[in-house]
């Protein structure tokens, strides 16, 4: 029914051409697979949510260079000042800011003797306020926010409440409630902080860290000569207080610098940057490829066209109809399709544990050759269809004429 038989002898009898486009499949199906992943991978990482109201928070940072401005005082009149501008929901100090690139981390342990000592993972820092939680638009799903009266103004030592991510709870202690449990900084002991409440989401700053959904906020105001904003308000306020902001500021105190106004959106975009750009070029490199492969795929059949339209035209002289031609040619690069999408496949493998080696890239699933293959496969069939209907209008007068 497939004619098996004489394709494989035909093919065996010019091995030049159907070798080239083999070796051709099998280049394809190995790099495309591998770069599909890489791309669904890092779609993947850009589309993981942060816990925050991304469009609706932006920061900027205050320098203020007068030796005379009180930097202990003045950042939370600064705060006062920034509460009470129209479309301003919320605002805070901050030790980072989300997906910014940078920021703070830092290990706790947890236990109660150094006997049963365990060291929780690194996680991302935010010392703040009672305001931190409104401010990013964090979603807390269990115990509370700070009291202002609980919030200290000063250095990380000061603090003793924490707020933690449930990612973090989750990691820390288990299926064990995180509420109530006391970390330490260092030894057990040193600077305990109790955790206070746990919210469902809130991302650090390092996008490409396993940790990233890792994240702790203490109780302190680190106010200094140089502090990091977060406000939140509303969208359509956004570009207003850009304005109205450093002129607020100003007025309060002309002797300092207001600048970087940045949303987290724009943080994501920024971060993000290199992610887009490998996902694009391997997009671009994927079609180029399939293009190029589904071109060598027409090529090859219109050549054998010409070369056996005697042999067609014999074919149908003997009762061969349109499909069985059509057919014939299809079958061909079902062959060499399956053959070389078979070895691209094992290539592909190999390959995808030679980047995971060399790159820290996860492992290659299985299931991305599988559909390279498929995908290989329609193609396959939209390329060779419109050439083989060609060859099956070939009439057998046409094709005896040269005997």
């Amino acid at each position: 029914m497939f004619q098996i038989k004489p394709i494989i002898s035909m093919l065996m009898r010019n091995k030049s051409g159907p070798l080239l486009l083999l070796l051709q499949i099998i280049l394809s199906v190995a790099i495309v697979a591998n770069a599909s992943f890489i791309i669904s991978e890092r779609i993947g990482l850009m589309s993981r949510e942060s816990g925050i109201a991304e469009s609706e928070v932006f920061d900027f940072s205050v320098y203020n260079f007068d030796e005379g401005i009180d930097s202990e005082t003045q950042p939370l009149r600064d705060l006062d000042i920034i509460r009470q501008l129209d479309g301003v929901k919320a605002a805070t100090l901050t030790s980072m800011t989300p997906l910014s690139g940078g920021g703070w981390s830092s290990n706790f342990s947890h236990g109660t003797s150094e006997e049963d000592r365990k060291d929780g993972p690194n996680a991302a820092i935010y010392y703040g306020d009672e305001q931190m939680i409104p401010t990013l638009g964090l979603n807390l799903i269990e115990g509370r926010n700070f009291y202002p009266d609980e919030v200290n103004a000063g250095g990380p030592e000061l603090a003793s409440l924490a707020i933690v991510s449930a990612e973090f709870a989750k990691e820390t202690f288990g299926d064990e409630s995180a509420l109530g449990k006391v970390m330490y900084r260092g030894d057990i002991g040193n600077q305990p902080m109790k955790i206070v409440g746990v919210v469902e989401r809130l991302q650090g700053a390092w996008v490409d860290n396993g940790n990233l959904n890792l994240s702790i906020i203490l109780n302190v105001e680190l106010a200094s000569s140089f502090n990091r904003i977060l406000v939140r308000a509303d969208e359509s306020a956004i570009v207003a207080l850009k304005e109205a902001i450093p002129a607020a500021l100003h007025k309060e105190h002309p002797n300092r610098v207001v600048r970087g106004f940045k949303t987290i959106s724009e943080h994501r975009v920024s971060v993000y940057r290199n992610h887009e750009l490998m996902a694009s070029v391997l997009s671009l490199m994927v079609v180029l490829l399939l293009l190029i492969t589904s071109l060598g795929l027409a090529g090859m059949v219109m050549f054998n066209i010409e070369r056996r339209t005697k042999q067609i035209g014999t074919r149908r002289a003997l009762g061969a109809k349109k499909r069985d031609i059509i057919s014939f040619f299809l079958v061909e690069n079902y062959l060499l399709c399956l053959i070389g999408g078979g070895l691209g496949c094992l290539i592909a493998i190999q390959l995808g544990q030679q980047l995971m080696t060399l790159y820290s890239l996860p492992k290659l699933e299985l299931i991305y050759p599988i559909i390279t293959v498929a995908g290989l496969l329609v193609l396959t069939t939209i390329a060779v269809i419109l050439p083989a209907r060609k060859a099956a209008k070939i009439s057998p007068a046409i094709a005896t004429r040269s005997v």
